[in-house]
């Protein structure tokens, strides 16, 4: 049985559907367990392809945003203009609030912004870290060279991390099922490209309990340019982040969480005509989970039918779609919580 240390991941993470106005409106969080302030809010425009993914966070600041799904720099916008104690604030720009458009938000909560701890090379110029949840969010103005950035999560157990370069440039992902030697691969958030060996994004060093290793790599840490990190760890019954080989079949295969799923990234590693495909227990509050948005297209929402079912532990394959599916293709996928199989007191949670 799995336990966990987070009996209600909805104070830690949140899904949140909302309809645009046009003109500015408080999105306060369905969820009512806990309140949650967010410390990076991700928000899609579902209908159209009229929008890019949209993420904005609390070190960087209100307004300011940065794409997924391509290359360009840092932009400013009348987006989230407020991150609020149970939700967030969104200004009149479409690309966050168009009228009548419907659009999901995917929010986590970091929140500490003091103490970090590690003897990094470089020093952040801001930061936001959540030990108990495994989340830190890290900006810092690029050297050129091999260094490191402090995470504050107090575990070498880091699952991924997303980097963009805020001046411009490609994403670049560390993910630590991503093959054997995942400290010499990257993945671009950004882009459908494979997986990619190269020593010089990461130093060829994994993570550590304090720090994130950075290689010289424009992408990582581009001379006198600003960065930004998403930096997860992996908490059991809250966060998991590893890979499946796929069966081609439509009883595919079971991946165990620890957890009933609320969010679920996949990515076919080694390919690179797939997207980074994200399903959650919102869009689809029933099996199966169809309706799908790519992380690297500004596409609208997929519901081809290519689904998979959220269960109490873990979610399962039920397509044959070579986007999650392909047989003997090697995937890499990022998962948070809805609730925890089992909680701290081995209550077990029910399928949905």
């Amino acid at each position: 049985m799995a336990f966990t240390t987070i009996d209600d991941p909805s104070a830690y993470f949140k899904v949140q559907l909302y309809t645009g106005d046009g003109s500015t409106q408080a999105i306060t969080f369905d969820d009512t367990d806990t309140d949650m302030q967010p410390d990076l809010v991700w928000l899609k425009d579902r209908a159209t392809s009229e929008a890019s993914h949209k993420l904005y966070d609390s070190v960087r600041g209100t307004t300011k945003y940065i794409a997924a799904n391509n290359n360009g720099a840092e932009g400013t916008e009348s987006g989230v203009t407020a991150f609020d104690s149970d939700g967030f604030t969104i200004g009149s720009a479409a690309g966050t609030n168009a009228n009548t458009v419907a659009f999901v938000s995917w929010n986590w909560k970091a929140g500490t912004t003091s103490g970090i701890s590690g003897s990094p090379s470089i020093t952040p110029a801001g930061y936001s870290f959540n030990a108990d949840s495994g989340f830190s969010i890290v900006k810092w103005t690029g050297t050129g060279a091999n260094a490191t950035i402090p995470h504050g999560l107090g575990t070498a157990s880091i699952g991924a991390v997303l980097i963009k370069n805020l001046d411009g440039g490609n994403w670049a992902v560390y993910h630590h099922a991503n093959t054997s030697a995942p400290e010499t691969d990257y993945l671009k958030l950004s882009t459908n490209a494979a997986t990619v060996d190269n020593n010089t994004w990461w130093n060829d060093t994994a993570p550590t309990s304090t720090l994130v290793n950075l290689g010289s790599y424009d992408e990582v840490n581009k001379n006198t340019e600003n960065m930004v990190a998403y930096i997860f760890a992996e908490i059991q019954g809250f966060s998991k982040f590893g890979s499946y080989t796929a069966t081609g079949n439509a009883d595919g295969p079971f991946i165990f969480c620890g957890f009933r799923p609320a969010w679920v990234m996949i990515k076919r590693s080694g390919d690179g005509t797939n997207s980074w495909e994200i399903r959650d227990n919102e869009r689809d509050s029933f099996n199966t989970a169809d309706d799908r948005l790519f992380a690297d297209t500004n596409g609208p929402e997929d519901s081809d039918n290519e689904g998979a079912d959220f269960l109490s532990n873990g979610f399962k394959i039920r397509n044959t779609g070579a986007g999650c599916n392909n047989s003997g293709s090697t995937y890499i996928y990022v998962a948070f919580a809805e609730q925890p199989f089992v909680n701290s007191n081995g209550v077990p949670c029910n399928a949905r």
